[in-house]
């Protein structure tokens, strides 16, 4: 069994080998009302701990209010059947150039602290029979990034799913974010941020990539 040490190290870390979520096979079992009671019910143990009077008109409603959010805000996008439906359409124009929507705001969480991450990503592809509605890319972000997170497997997630929605692998995301666990804990280096990018298909090669990176460049 691992010491107190050895788990924050591993943590801090951060290896995986998944690129799914870690869920058990009963995560959906409770309905959402049910999982609200459970967490109410321990978050309230929590502030008991920590010597907080839950009689206070300020605080005796905190500990429903921290667990409604939980489920419904913050980790919404652990749920599939909150999955945001995503419809192509056909590239009718016979539109092959870039497309990019950028600057779609990351609010995440996480998973070793569950302390926000908070930034934006930019989203590239090449059309080939489909193309997106625009407010599916953000919508499809938005619900990958509400769950507990690295920001690593919230690009890959992202890429995967674009790739098979778009039945095409030349798609590129780019995710600049700052993870308040950085800025509020431990070194407390609060202007760092963190970039990641996946991509795949024609991105493989520089000279696209560097097309998608430039253009971007431009507007950060």
């Amino acid at each position: 069994m691992k010491n107190k040490k050895e788990i924050e190290v591993i943590g801090d870390n951060h290896f995986s080998s998944n690129i799914k979520t870690p869920l058990r096979a009963d995560a959906f079992d409770k309905t959402d009302e049910e999982k609200i009671e459970k967490i109410k019910h321990h978050f309230k143990m929590i502030m008991e701990e920590m010597g907080l009077d839950l009689n206070d008109d300020s605080l005796s409603g905190t500990p429903y209010r921290v667990a409604k959010m939980y489920v419904k805000e913050l980790f919404y996008g652990l749920n599939p059947v909150n999955k945001p439906k995503l419809s192509t359409f056909e590239n009718k124009y016979g539109y092959k150039k870039i497309l990019i929507e950028q600057n779609i705001n990351i609010d995440s969480s996480r998973e070793h602290h569950f302390l926000p991450i908070i930034g934006h990503a930019h989203i590239g592809y090449y059309p080939t029979k489909k193309v997106i509605g625009l407010s599916k890319i953000n919508r499809l972000v938005d619900y990958y990034s509400h769950r507990p997170q690295v920001q690593e497997r919230l690009a890959i997630q992202i890429l995967n799913d674009l790739q098979n929605i778009l039945d095409t692998k030349d798609v590129i995301v780019v995710i600049n974010a700052k993870h308040l666990c950085v800025s509020s804990r431990g070194i407390k280096d609060k202007n760092s941020f963190t970039t990641t990018i996946e991509y795949g298909g024609c991105f493989e090669k520089k000279v696209n990539r560097n097309e998608f990176l430039n253009l971007i460049t431009k507007e950060i």
